[in-house]
């Protein structure tokens, strides 16, 4: 079966471990400008990551619990897939997609604005 493949965001972390549990491939820190939306950030270092197929479900359970979400903080979102499917996880909500179901992404992306997350944020879809 295939790994799983996206990025995390470490500012969006309220406990980094989850990192340990990812292979890294890759990290790029941008500057925080208004179009993130974050003021109170200098930066987002958002980590490529991949996600070992048989562990995808442990991840998305322990990225639930660590997300940031309310607060000055606002809410995030993390984000990994496959060919097949595709998870979306919020604080204590995971979207387990499969890639071609245009309904269920368009949940995932409501219920992201719908808890103020930016829609150019939420920019998921089967052709993600």
């Amino acid at each position: 079966m295939q790994n799983f493949t996206g990025v995390i965001i470490e500012e969006s972390l309220t406990d980094k471990s989850v990192l340990d549990e990812v292979k890294i491939v890759s990290t790029k820190v941008e500057p925080v400008t208004d179009k993130h939306n974050t003021p109170h950030l200098e930066q987002w270092t958002l980590h490529t990551v991949e996600v070992d197929f048989n562990n995808a479900d442990l991840i998305a359970n322990k990225l639930s619990k660590v997300l940031v979400g309310k607060g000055d903080s606002g809410y995030w979102y993390a984000d990994y897939k496959n060919n097949e499917v595709a998870y979306i996880i919020f604080l204590n909500k995971i979207f387990k997609i499969r890639r071609g179901n245009s309904d269920e992404f368009r949940k995932a992306k409501q219920y992201g604005v719908s808890l103020g997350i930016p829609e150019y944020q939420v920019d998921f879809s089967p052709e993600w």
